[in-house]
């Protein structure tokens, strides 16, 4: 059976309420936009948007991009905190915008890129030479000698020793929070050095000379000071602050 209805051809019927159904918040999102093509300066721009609890900040930035201005320009993909890709500075602290949930944030939110790194568009960053960082402590197993034989095994204990900083994910989060960074981009920063802890405390690396000669640089690990910023900025929780220094402790003392 067809109902039948006296609303005109094409007319959208009202959405009938639910008892117990969620109610959403109306939200202010300031966000700093920047066209590099028509821009001198960055500026702020405010879109107000309905919202739910249950959304993330990036369901709002969503909203923003295909409901009111499609010309907002961020970076995202997997939406569940795995890619890294949606780092940005939300109400001024470096959060994941697809981690952050809207039940937890003010009627007003600031969204802005992410600092220490050249803005490309918006909320778009280059991530060049936070990259470059990256590649220079040699992010991968180095062994000599001849090709293996049989599989390294290894103890449980030799595993745990590095498994906390296996689990970045690359979101720059904790680099571009960091305040020597934002003043000295030559700084490996926090993420570059997180990922040499990885492999110099890995029993089957055998590098661990090589990157340590490379983060005794006078932009390496000497240059960082200590303000937690890093640890408390990363979405993965790893203890950033403890793995800087442990590297520094394996340089003093030549042993890891």
């Amino acid at each position: 059976m067809t109902a039948v209805t006296d609303e005109a051809p094409g007319k959208a019927l009202p959405t009938p309420h639910v008892a117990g159904a969620p109610t959403p918040r109306t939200i202010t999102v300031k966000i700093r936009r920047f066209n590099p093509e028509v821009d001198a300066e960055p500026h702020w721009q405010s879109f107000v948007v309905n919202g739910f609890n249950s959304d993330r900040v990036l369901n709002l930035l969503h909203t923003i991009k295909w409901e009111q201005d499609g010309t907002l320009t961020f970076r995202r993909s997997c939406a569940h905190g795995v890619c890294g890709s949606d780092a940005m500075r939300i109400n001024g602290v470096n959060r994941l915008a697809c981690k952050v949930l809207v039940r937890d944030m003010p009627d007003e939110i600031t969204i802005e890129p992410i600092k220490g790194l050249p803005v490309e568009k918006d909320l778009v960053v280059d991530m060049e030479p936070f990259f470059e960082a990256y590649r220079s402590i040699k992010p991968f197993l180095i062994t000599y000698g001849n090709q293996p034989t049989k599989e390294h095994i290894q103890s449980q204990a030799d595993r745990d020793r590095f498994d906390d900083t296996t689990k970045c994910i690359l979101c720059a989060a904790c680099t571009t929070s960091c305040p020597v960074y934002w003043t000295d981009g030559s700084y490996f920063g926090p993420a570059a050095i997180v990922n040499a802890h990885r492999f110099i405390f890995d029993s089957r690396d055998q590098g661990t000379e090589e990157r340590l000669e490379i983060l005794n640089d006078r932009e390496g690990v000497w240059r960082c000071r200590t303000t937690f910023n890093c640890t408390e900025a990363c979405p993965r929780g790893i203890e950033i602050t403890k793995a800087i220094q442990e590297v520094k402790r394996a340089l003093l003392f030549r042993r890891v």
